[in-house]
């Protein structure tokens, strides 16, 4: 009888996602809090741009009937993606 490894058996889970902003000379320190995304720092405008991504990736999402941790590491990539390109 084989044995399954430990590794095999667990689902790779997203449990959230990161975004940062690298462009502020401000000095105004910036975070967003949403249910499964953190984004900090940036820009007025780069902020601004992560928030955007950020709603329709989560609306995307929704639509799909969805949370974050439900989604496959694929499908996650893919929306986020068409987020970034609209």
């Amino acid at each position: 009888m084989a044995r399954s490894k430990p590794s095999e058996n667990k689902k790779t889970e997203i449990v959230g996602l990161f975004g940062l902003g690298l462009d502020n000379k401000d000095g105004h320190r910036r975070i967003t809090r949403a249910e499964d995304i953190v984004l900090v720092g940036g820009s007025s405008e780069t902020h601004e741009k992560m928030q955007d991504i950020a709603i329709h990736f989560n609306e995307s999402l929704q639509a799909r009937g969805k949370r974050l941790r439900d989604a496959e590491p694929e499908e996650v990539s893919d929306l986020l993606r068409k987020a970034i390109d609209r």
